[in-house]
């Protein structure tokens, strides 16, 4: 008979190796971001603004399953940098956009290597990555 309390163990949680293995990726780029002075959240917002070169913060937010409190922040900073600019919608006061300026598009060129860079820090096979991803976006996309 299984015990009453196995699914309260640890080793019987989904969300503990997904945890443990994002704050492990995240501790993973930090040498290879520190050479651009980006955090993890501002790296992943430059991927997006380098696709899209400009959008609103809503819609940022739902590309990287992130709230205005904590990208608003990161938006600061990165306008600091020179990198984005933000600036209220003339139709509509309550909607920021963003937009990748023109120092922010040469960061792309500095930054290409890091993908390259953290996949060798990983140990599985091209299909395995490629499962992987699979898997990880279909859990995300029950949460949309």
């Amino acid at each position: 008979m299984a015990d009453l309390y196995d699914a309260l163990k640890l080793e019987n949680q989904l969300c503990f190796p997904l945890y443990a293995c994002a704050k492990e990726v995240v501790r993973r780029y930090k040498p290879f971001l520190d050479e651009l002075d980006l955090t993890y959240t501002q790296y992943i917002t430059m991927m997006v603004m380098w696709e899209h070169k400009q959008m609103n913060v809503k819609d940022l937010g739902n590309y990287l399953f992130l709230d205005s409190g904590t990208l608003t922040p990161v938006l600061k900073k990165l306008e600091q940098k020179n990198y984005i600019t933000r600036k209220r919608d003339e139709k509509d006061e309550r909607v920021l956009n963003i937009a990748i300026t023109k120092q922010g598009e040469e960061l792309r060129e500095q930054a290409k290597v890091v993908p390259q860079q953290i996949g060798s820090c990983f140990r599985l096979s091209s299909d395995e990555a490629k499962e992987l991803y699979r898997l990880l976006h279909k859990l995300l996309n029950t949460f949309s």
